[in-house]
């Protein structure tokens, strides 16, 4: 047995970064022997909460930890999710799904996609949402588990993520964490101490005059970065640059309109306003640049385009894009704001808690801190946060308005290298390459570029193989297949209720 290894990790701050900490570590490292695992949070200081809407890697970290997906979706009041509904980016009056799954069938080996554009050039017009399960099955309040047992459905391969409170979530994986050994504490953190030699963390005093020693220190202390920052002086590379978005509102909303499974993403005049239907609310907010739009008037903006009455009033955030320069320095690790912050226009806030917890027990360390691994780990971090961010980026530049001095800001922008290379690859003959396993498929980037406008010149040579009028036939086919599964799935309200869920309008609003 290793005479260095980690005995007591200490989590600093709660919420989902948090308790997600807790409960990946407690169920992967968590029958160590010696280890201990404890969470001090506070309940004066509050979560920023802002994701409630999730991608489909949230179903393999469910998975991890062994939770039963009816039991989540009852406990979180989550909704089913099968992609994004962008409106008004492009222009005002367009919009398009950014789904989960693939379009169509790859053919002569190539992607489906290069045959769609040839069929553009034989005057077929179908947009490429049509050729989508989960966008056709999103836009009906429909919803199916995928059937890999069926490999000529088009069920096969379609992707599913939910959207949740965000806050029951915590207070869920709380529970399961306190069940695997996991001690919380209450209290409010007023010192750091570091050691004289290292310069490793230490200890945290909390105000009662509690010393809370440890060996590993995950930093879940939201935006202020109490130890990657405060102690440990991390650094933060700045994005707003690119990214000028650094405000947002938040507000639930009484249910209403419709209840598909589907996040909506709007463009309003200094940003964009999102709608995260649950069971038993809507979430809502204005993501906006301060620059272009006062508080007052992003409130105004937020209020006059709810589906039902507020719950509340407008809860203020502030941030900056970007990231720690070092989300792992010495003995500290910073998952969840304490890391940084990427807008979640493409629901990625905690899908990036996730992945960090799995980077952290593919690394997890030993007393010695071995710097190789904390410099994997940090790369691989950085990597992935300049992933996600190229692709916030297309949404952004990728447009026609000009209606307002936020969207010519936006127009303009100079893109970083690698995102240019990609829109002029796709532009010569619609090629997409996925870089490095990136988070984001070719078939996210398709959805992205195809909807904001960014147009192939040409296809691959490969697709010629099919004569032109086999090729419109194979189009037509696939989108009557595609309309046929989707119009035979169950509504999604009718899913929830099967396993035990009480949604709307089954129920009053909580």
């Amino acid at each position: 047995m290793r005479t260095d290894a980690i005995r007591r990790v200490v989590i600093v701050g709660g919420g989902t970064a948090g308790w997600m900490a807790a409960a990946g570590i407690a169920r992967v490292a968590g029958a160590l022997p010696g280890l201990e695992i404890e969470l001090v949070e506070s309940d004066a200081i509050g979560t920023v909460g802002v994701g409630e809407a999730t991608i489909p890697q949230i179903t393999l970290f469910n998975a991890l930890l062994g939770i039963e997906e009816a039991d989540f979706v009852r406990e979180t009041n989550a909704t089913y999710k099968l992609g994004i509904e962008f409106v008004d980016w492009t222009r005002i009056g367009d919009r398009y799904v950014h789904p989960f799954g693939f379009y169509g069938v790859d053919m002569k080996g190539i992607e489906f996609h290069h045959h769609w554009l040839k069929g553009r050039t034989l005057g077929d017009t179908t947009p490429l949402d049509a050729y989508s399960l989960a966008i056709a099955a999103g836009l009906r309040g429909r919803f199916a588990h995928p059937r890999p047992d069926q490999p000529n459905s088009p069920l096969s391969k379609m992707g599913y993520a939910f959207q949740f409170d965000a806050a029951l979530y915590a207070r869920y994986l709380r529970r399961l964490a306190e069940s695997w050994g996991v001690r919380r504490t209450e209290g409010r953190i007023v010192d750091v101490e570091r050691d004289a030699e290292s310069g490793h963390v230490a200890a945290v005093t909390l105000q009662s005059g509690a010393r809370l020693a440890g060996d590993l220190f995950i930093d879940c202390s939201g935006f202020r970065g109490l130890l990657i920052e405060g102690a440990m002086a991390a650094g933060f590379e700045d994005w707003s640059h690119w990214l000028p978005c650094d405000r947002a509102l938040a507000v639930p909303c009484e249910l209403g309109g419709d209840d598909q499974p589907l996040t909506r993403s709007t463009a309003r005049g200094a940003g964009w306003q999102w709608r995260i239907p649950l069971q038993h609310r809507i979430g809502n907010g204005y993501v906006y640049s301060s620059e272009h739009i006062s508080d007052d008037e992003a409130a105004a903006t937020l209020l006059a385009n709810l589906d039902g009455a507020p719950l509340g009033d407008p809860r203020p955030l502030r941030f900056q894009a970007g990231h720690r320069r070092r989300a792992w320095a010495g003995n500290v690790v910073a998952l969840g704001l304490a890391g940084g912050f990427l807008e979640p226009l493409e629901s990625t806030s905690i899908h990036l808690v996730q992945s960090g917890i799995a980077r952290l027990m593919t690394m997890f360390p030993t007393r010695r801190f071995d710097q190789p691994e904390i410099d994997r780990f940090n790369a691989e971090t950085i990597r992935e946060y300049l992933d996600i961010r190229d692709f916030l980026i297309l949404h952004y530049s990728a447009t026609e308005r000009d209606d307002s001095p936020f969207w010519n800001r936006c127009r303009t922008l100079e893109l970083p290298e690698g995102l240019a290379y990609k829109i002029a690859m796709f532009r010569r003959n619609g090629r997409i390459f996925r870089e490095h396993e990136e988070l984001f498929t070719e078939t996210s980037w398709l959805a992205v570029m195809v909807g904001q406008g960014v147009n192939a010149a040409g296809y691959h040579p490969v697709a010629d193989l099919l004569p032109d009028a086999e090729t419109l036939a194979r189009l037509q086919h696939i989108r009557e297949v595609v309309t046929q599964t989707a119009d035979v799935m169950p509504r999604q309200i009718d899913h929830l209720q099967r396993i035990g869920c009480t949604p709307a309008p089954l129920r009053r609003v909580s």
